[in-house]
C-alpha cells in the first residue's frame, strides 16, 4: 500500500527511514532535499512525484532510477495536484471588505471559475487533464479527512437543499438549528458548500460550541443580505463570523460548475471540484450517517433520487437514512417522497425514510437509525 507525502518535513522523514519505494510525493517543494534525491541512497522505484517542485537534474535523476514524475501545470490559476482542501479565506483572497463586486472581479474564486468556464465546453487537454487531476486530488483530501489516521471516524450527516434559500427565511433558521443541533449530538455536518440551505447548514455546525442565543445573533447579522447577490453578502458573513473564537469544522463540497454561487464562509474545510458529477456522487457516498433534504430545486431533487438510488443498489456498502425536512413541501408542493416510498417499499431503505416538520424528531431518528450494511434483495 503507497503512503502518501504532502509537506517537506514529511518527505524528510522518509527518506531517512531510506527508502520512497511507491510513495506518492504530491504538492511538496523539494527544493531543499534535492541533494539527497538525487544521491541515489535512497530508493525510489515505484516513487510517483505529482505537482512537486523539482529540478530538471532532479526530476532526470529520479527518472533514470524508477521514480514516476507528473510536473506541475503552469499557467493555471490553480493547483492540480493540491496536496490539501481549500479554505473558504484561500478561495476568497482579492476580495475586498465591502466592495461586494470585487468577489467575482477578483478573488482567487472567481479566476478558477473564469477559467472553467472558458474550458467549459470542451477543453484542451492540457487543461481537462489539469482539472481532471486537481478533482481526484480533492478525493484524496476528502478521505484523508473521513479516514483520519488518528482519533475516530466523523459520523458524518450532509444536508441538501435550495441555493436560492433567503437567509430571512424561517427555513434558513430551522436548518442551521437543525445542524447545530447535530453537531452538538456529535456529527460532522457536510453540504455542497454553497449559499441558501448549505449555507445554513455550515453555519449551524460552525457555531457547535457556542450556545442557541449566539447562534440566532449570528443569523441576525446576516439578515442585511438576504441573498447571495446582494451587498454585503460576503460581509455579513465575516460578521457573523467574529461571534464565534473556536468554530467547530464543517466541510463544503462545492463546484465551478455552479461557480455563480459563491461557496459559503461557514465551511472550515472546502473540497471544491470542477466536476459537479464527481462532486455529487462523493457528497452523496460520503453522507453514511444520512442526509438531511431541506426544500429546493432541480438539484435537490437530482440528490434526493440519486442517493435513492445509492441506498437502493448499496453502492456503498450499506443503508443509510434519508430525511426530509418539511413534511408538506415534499409530499404535496414537491411530492418527490411519495414517489420514492413508492420505489422502496419492502427494501431496507424504507424503514429509513422519514419527513418532519421538527428539529428534534429528525435528531432522534437519525439516532434511531444508524446506517446498516447492503443486503441483496431477491431479483436485483
Amino acid at each position: 500500500m503507497s503512503r502518501e507525502i504532502d509537506s517537506p518535513e514529511a518527505l524528510n522523514a522518509a527518506l531517512n527511514a531510506g527508502t520512497l519505494r511507491d510513495h506518492c510525493v504530491q504538492g511538496v517543494d523539494c527544493q531543499n532535499l534535492e541533494a539527497r534525491l538525487s544521491d541515489g541512497a535512497v530508493d525510489v522505484d515505484g516513487a510517483v512525484f505529482i505537482g512537486c517542485t523539482l529540478s530538471k537534474a532532479t526530476a532526470m535523476a529520479l527518472l533514470d532510477r524508477g521514480a514516476v514524475i507528473v510536473p506541475r501545470l503552469g499557467g493555471l490559476p490553480f493547483e492540480a495536484g493540491r496536496p490539501h482542501l481549500y479554505t473558504v479565506d484561500e478561495l476568497m483572497a482579492g476580495y475586498i471588505r465591502g466592495n461586494h463586486q470585487s468577489f467575482f472581479s477578483a478573488s482567487k474564486d472567481a479566476a478558477i471559475y473564469d477559467y472553467f468556464v472558458r474550458h467549459k465546453a470542451r477543453p484542451p487537454l492540457v487543461a481537462a487533464l489539469a482539472m481532471r487531476l486537481h478533482d481526484l486530488a480533492m478525493d484524496d483530501a476528502v478521505d484523508e479527512v473521513l479516514h483520519p489516521e488518528v482519533g475516530p471516524t466523523p459520523k458524518v450527516v450532509a444536508f441538501m437543499g435550495g441555493h436560492a434559500m433567503k437567509r430571512t427565511d424561517h427555513l434558513f433558521v430551522d436548518v442551521a438549528r437543525c445542524a447545530h443541533a447535530l453537531a452538538k449530538a456529535g456529527y460532522f455536518i457536510v453540504t455542497g458548500g454553497g449559499p441558501g440551505a448549505m449555507e445554513a447548514a455550515n453555519l449551524g455546525a460552525y457555531a457547535r460550541d457556542v450556545d442557541d442565543d449566539v447562534l440566532h445573533a449570528m443569523i441576525a447579522d446576516l439578515a442585511p443580505a438576504p441573498g447571495y447577490r446582494d451587498d454585503g453578502f460576503f460581509d455579513t458573513a465575516l460578521q457573523a463570523r467574529e461571534r464565534v473564537a473556536a468554530p467547530a469544522e464543517t466541510l463544503g463540497v462545492p463546484t465551478w460548475f455552479y461557480g455563480h454561487e459563491p461557496t459559503n464562509l461557514f465551511c472550515t474545510k472546502v473540497a471544491k471540484y470542477f466536476s459537479n458529477a464527481l462532486r455529487e456522487d462523493g457528497l452523496l457516498t460520503m453522507a453514511r450517517h444520512g442526509i438531511v433534504f431541506a426544500p429546493g430545486g432541480p438539484g435537490t431533487m437530482q440528490e434526493v433520487f440519486q442517493d435513492a438510488c445509492q441506498n437502493a443498489y448499496g453502492t456503498g456498502g450499506n443503508v443509510s437514512p434519508m430525511v426530509f425536512f418539511g413534511q408538506r413541501y415534499w409530499t404535496t408542493e414537491r411530492p418527490a417522497l411519495p414517489l420514492l416510498r413508492a420505489m422502496v417499499g419492502g427494501l431496507q431503505l424504507d424503514e429509513r425514510v422519514a419527513a418532519f416538520d421538527d428539529v428534534d424528531a429528525i435528531i432522534a431518528f437519525l439516532g434511531a437509525h444508524p446506517p446498516v450494511p447492503y443486503q441483496k434483495p431477491g431479483g436485483y
